[in-house]
């Protein structure tokens, strides 16, 4: 992660760090399941590293939004990203809940390498050189 990181707040690069800890663990985990939910979480992750740099404070009261959708009100060019991970979430709720029939190794494996792909998407919205393949 190279680049203007003194330009972003804490939380941001808290959240990117947070990311990355995420993908490493998901491409060093022995288990299907939970390489599929580290990558999961890395991309939420990253995500929210990117919610955090770019959303504007909302009324007090509106109802919460997941992720997902804040992310394509705060980069609707992403809508794509955010499309692929939604639909995961489900998987990764039942591969948390003990399934280990829920993902295959091949889902896991995608999931990996799209999470690293998305990282670094969110490291170049956000000014930084993106991160070297895992």
């Amino acid at each position: 992660m190279i680049g203007s990181v003194h330009a972003l707040p804490p939380n941001v690069l808290a959240c990117l760090e947070r990311s990355a800890e995420s993908l490493r663990e998901a491409i060093v985990a022995d288990e299907v399941p939970d390489r599929y939910a580290c990558a999961h979480v890395a991309a939420l992750r990253a995500a929210s590293a990117l919610i955090a740099a770019r959303a504007r404070p909302g009324r007090p009261g509106r109802r919460q939004l997941n992720a997902w959708v804040l992310l394509c009100q705060v980069a609707p060019e992403l809508e794509e990203w955010a499309s692929l991970f939604a639909a995961g979430a489900s998987k990764r709720a039942a591969v948390e809940a003990g399934s280990s029939r829920a993902v295959s190794a091949r889902e896991a494996d995608d999931l990996v390498r799209e999470a690293d792909r998305f990282l670094a998407v969110v490291e170049r919205a956000l000014g930084l050189l993106p991160h070297g393949p895992h």
